[in-house]
């Protein structure tokens, strides 16, 4: 969403809420990135499980470069709900001093115009709340490149499609802008603690609570590190699972936007008719039809430069969607960092066989 820029008088405080959890890759930038905010008022709180958590030292060397920018380390202790990030985003929202709240991930990198963005369509009336597009930024290997081409086309392209036919009804995680009179309205985050995607159901409720939910015009870099295919895949089926229960009918369709799938079974029914130049025809447009897909969105929209030196691999990136997709509908069973969960509907339920992989 586009809209004028406001002047600094007529811009809220706001109080930035980051869960963290250990040593992740290029944390300190991450965090940097927040604290070199262009904003008039904010201040930044970041939650942790406990005190030796590894990600603190970075947090209070970068924050001892930046005295000016009022900053503060909340410990709240192991988590008693089942969703680990929705109890450390609900500690720090208690915390927070301003009107504004801007809840974001550890693994986010954000410009300095970042908040003066996803802040300012909150001054229309009937705005309560906003989230951004973000593309995948890639710091490990084949895997991870993977898991970033997702987040840089598939992921996006949901998010413009939701938002041109029916408008923003959720949120996405990496970022959500809330006021928090219509937090507190809502429930707070209190409300879905157990909720597996706890950015979809906000989103939801503020837009079922009578407030409008806008796309910000700001793209931010979520970093990517998976450096193996049984992680990678891990962390797809929870994202695919989790959405599968949050929007059944719109996922259930979602397997008819892969095109290698079709373009590999043109080919071979083709192939079988006797037809092996239709066949070969028809799987050269379903790479073709990939590519284009993937300049339009992780370029002509978000901007993604190292996309475009990678283009020639979405095909295979969109096959191993369709895969992940199948996969999907075959169990309830999800895994987050340590922690293993079973969905029960859109809540989380611990599994009391912990200690298998799903």
């Amino acid at each position: 969403m586009l809209v004028p820029a406001a002047a600094d008088t007529d811009l809220p405080g706001v109080s930035m809420i980051k869960p963290v959890h250990g040593l992740e890759p290029q944390l300190r930038e991450n965090i940097e990135s927040f604290f070199r905010q262009e904003y008039p008022r904010f201040e930044i709180l970041f939650g942790a499980d406990s005190e030796d958590d590894l990600a603190l030292q970075i947090i209070r060397e970068v924050g001892a470069r930046y005295p000016h920018v009022e900053s503060r380390i909340i410990v709240h202790g192991l988590p008693p709900w089942p969703n680990p990030q929705t109890y450390s985003l609900h500690s720090l929202a208690r915390e927070a001093k301003y009107g504004v709240i801007v809840a974001s991930d550890s693994d986010v990198e954000v410009a300095a115009n970042y908040l003066r963005e996803v802040v300012t369509p909150l001054l229309k009336p009937g705005i309560a709340m906003t989230t951004c597009l973000y593309r995948g930024k890639n710091v490990g290997d084949f895997w991870s490149n993977q898991t970033a081409m997702l987040m840089s086309v598939e992921e996006p392209a949901g998010a413009l499609v939701a938002n041109l036919l029916e408008g923003m009804k959720f949120g996405l995680g990496p970022t959500i802008a809330v006021r928090k009179e219509a937090l507190e309205e809502i429930g707070g985050y209190e409300k879905f603690y157990d909720y597996s995607a706890n950015d979809f159901i906000l989103g939801n409720l503020i837009h079922k609570a009578g407030y409008r939910v806008v796309l910000s015009s700001h793209v931010i870099d979520h970093i990517v590190n998976q450096s193996t295919f049984k992680k990678m895949l891990q962390n797809q089926l929870r994202w695919r699972v989790t959405e599968r229960y949050c929007r059944p009918k719109g996922y259930l369709g979602m397997g008819l936007i892969f095109a290698m799938p079709f373009g590999i079974l043109g080919l071979l029914a083709a192939g079988f008719l006797g037809h092996w130049i239709l066949g070969i025809a028809l799987l050269v447009w379903a790479m073709v039809n990939r590519w284009i897909m993937a300049f339009a969105v992780g370029w002509a929209v978000l901007r993604d430069r190292p996309l475009l030196r990678k283009l020639w691999l979405y095909p295979t990136r969109d096959l191993l969607g369709f895969i992940v997709w199948c996969m999907s509908f075959g169990g309830t069973k999800i895994a987050w960092r340590s922690s293993r969960f079973e969905l029960q509907g859109e809540r989380m339920v611990p599994r009391k066989d912990a200690g298998e992989m799903p």
